[in-house]
């Protein structure tokens, strides 16, 4: 009788096909072939990896960089891209976040609306506050790097109170956003960042800069998040296919501390 446990069937000693149950013995040479064969990658396995969930990560970034490209060039011009980006790219950034299926299809779209939207409002932020991007670009890259390197190293790791916190954290985060925003669109502020122009308690330090770092602070953990979904995927074997949810994350959370850096340098100069 056929076991029924995989670790077992798929083993020629336990009656895998074409091997002892079939009466064939393997050979110092069949050994020696199976030794030196390639080990098996995410397509034959169909199980998530570091390597293919890389692959998909950086197909994402080079859509939207070349996005951000096209919405640099265009916005001068004319805002659509920018409006268009944003627009499509939250309502795809909810529809991702919500699926219970990774699509490759709609995390790419998100990739270019998204993509618009970094190009349209780093050319508008350059033109008032000229170096402003590159300054961005910059923090961004130093974020990620050192995040990445502390948690590979183990020195940084989620857990249950940090991510509780960071929950909290970002729900006051988005609270204070929606006010600031319906102050800034209803003529209640007219400051250029709204309550972030604010002195913060006669300190003359903009109220946007704590704000700004907060945020940075949290996207840093955010990133951790990521990082650590990731590694409990591979590590638990999930399908290939949730190398896409790895990538999604890691492109809305680079995108989020990208924007947060701009607004934090353009209002350290305003």
């Amino acid at each position: 009788m056929a076991s029924s446990n995989p670790a077992f069937s798929r083993n020629a000693a336990f009656g895998a096909p074409g091997a002892v149950a079939a009466g064939k013995v393997l050979s110092d040479s069949d050994l020696q072939g199976m030794f030196n064969a390639p080990s098996a990658g995410s397509q034959e396995t169909d199980r998530m990896t570091y390597d293919d969930t890389i692959r998909k990560t950086v197909l994402s970034f080079v859509i939207l960089l070349a996005a951000a490209a096209l919405g640099w060039v265009i916005t001068p011009v004319t805002m659509i891209p920018l409006i268009l980006g944003a627009v499509v790219g939250l309502v795809l950034g909810f529809v991702n976040a919500f699926k219970k299926e990774p699509s490759p299809a709609l995390i790419l779209a998100y990739a270019a609306a998204e993509g618009l939207f970094v190009g349209g409002i780093s050319v508008v932020f350059e033109q008032m506050y000229g170096g402003v991007v590159t300054q961005a670009v910059l923090a961004t890259l130093v974020v990620v790097g050192v995040t990445l390197a502390l948690f590979a190293s183990g020195k940084v790791r989620a857990s249950k109170r940090a991510t509780k916190v960071f929950m909290i954290a970002m729900i006051g985060y988005g609270v204070f956003s929606l006010i600031n925003f319906g102050l800034m669109a209803f003529g209640a502020n007219t400051n250029a960042f709204g309550l972030r122009s604010a002195d913060f308690m006669g300190t003359g330090i903009p109220f946007g800069v704590i704000i700004g770092l907060l945020a940075v602070v949290m996207a840093a953990y955010s990133l951790v998040l990521d990082f650590d979904y990731i590694q409990r995927g591979v590590n638990n074997r999930a399908p290939r296919k949730y190398g896409w949810t790895g990538a999604f994350g890691i492109m809305v959370t680079v995108v989020w501390l990208y924007v947060e850096l701009l607004r934090l340098f353009a209002i350290s100069r305003n």
